[in-house]
């Protein structure tokens, strides 16, 4: 580019006419997509692409549809690759022990390699393809890279788990942080996986705002319009809802994942390492039970080792092998247009008025 673009701030896309404090949280893996992108968008909030585990040209093919279907700002979530630390020696070990339950639907183990999830190409799609927003989950992005893409006219975000983290984040040259609670469903984004975290959201939003002085968007467990209201009050500028996207029409996620969301079998959630080598919550089933003990902290590793398998489940209709991501609001979600539930959480948080954002 000659010269830089005027970046995006965080802050303004919410005081935007017509727009609404609620953020669609990237979901990786299928769940997000540019149709829910688009519809999170027309109820006036901000929508988020996915990018992780996709390549480059995939990930250029869902801002070119999102584009299409949106003119409002969106935008796009990366993974920072973490150290290859896998013990190569457990993970064979666990793949034995999981052995059965592949075979069960099916399927062949997969491959339990390392990978950067294309990183590099991803970051150079996005300078050259600027969006309005760029988020990091497991890390920080080197300071080259953010400013590329400040320099593109990107505003840079970076999930935290921690006040440490948000410290971090901020002195890398974040323009707003997601604060992620003890309840969000899927990956805990911490910088490492050495602990598993336990911080409610509206405890962990109280210590990040003692630290820094930036846009905060709060997510995990925010399945109503009280719950909206609560993170509100608590200085975050925006409620990151997810789970209770995934049961839409425009949701990427199987219709197995759809139909176990709703399915009273389940007795709750938990955090496990069961199915991708981190640290996740999602719905208790056969596989997270029998195999969170032994499941070795190996990402993405595991990840690529259980692909397969989730695969087939999802395919075959088995929800006890399928990795079912969800927050602890899980009940909230609704088989209803992703627009309808933005637009009833602003609404009964009582954020659509004129002036208010």
């Amino acid at each position: 580019m000659g010269q830089d673009a005027a970046q995006t701030d965080v802050a303004s896309i919410f005081a935007a006419p017509g727009a609404v404090p609620v953020v669609g949280a990237p979901m990786a893996g299928g769940g997000s997509t540019p149709e829910l992108v688009a519809a999170v968008n027309a109820a006036g909030g901000l929508g988020f692409l996915a990018g992780g585990y996709k390549g480059a040209d995939a990930l250029a093919s869902q801002i070119a549809r999102t584009r299409e279907l949106t003119d409002r700002p969106f935008g796009v979530n990366l993974f920072v690759p973490g150290e290859d630390t896998g013990d190569r020696e457990r993970v064979h070990g666990y793949a034995r022990g999981i052995a059965p339950d592949i075979e069960a639907v099916g399927a062949e183990p997969g491959e339990p390699r390392w990978s950067d999830d294309g990183y590099p190409a991803k970051v150079a799609l996005l300078t050259a393809s600027p969006v309005a927003v760029v988020s990091f989950t497991f890390g920080v992005p080197d300071p080259s890279d953010t400013a590329a893409l400040h320099a593109a006219g990107s505003a840079v975000m970076v999930t935290v788990t921690t006040p440490d983290e948000a410290r971090a984040a901020a002195e890398a040259g974040a323009d707003a942080l997601t604060v992620q609670g003890a309840e969000a469903g899927g990956h805990q984004g911490s910088f490492d996986d050495a602990e598993e975290r336990t911080t409610p959201l509206l405890d962990l939003l109280s210590q990040v705002r003692e630290e820094v002085d930036l846009p905060l968007v709060a997510a995990g467990g925010i399945g109503d319009a009280a719950a909206v209201r609560k993170v509100l009050s608590h200085g975050a500028v925006a409620a990151q809802i997810g789970t209770v996207l995934l049961r839409t029409p425009e949701s990427g996620a199987s219709a197995t994942y759809k139909r176990a969301l709703a399915d009273e079998v389940f007795p709750g959630t938990a955090v496990t390492r069961a199915f991708s080598g981190r640290r996740a919550r999602g719905l208790v089933n056969r596989f997270l039970s029998a195999h969170t003990a032994e499941a070795p902290a190996a990402y993405p590793q595991v990840h690529y080792l259980t692909g397969p398998m989730r695969a087939a489940a999802a395919r075959e209709g088995d929800t006890e092998r399928l990795h079912l991501w969800a927050g602890t609001a899980y009940r909230a979600a609704e088989e209803r247009p992703a627009a309808e539930v933005v637009r009833a959480l602003a609404e009964g948080a009582d954020v659509t008025g004129p002036g208010r954002y």
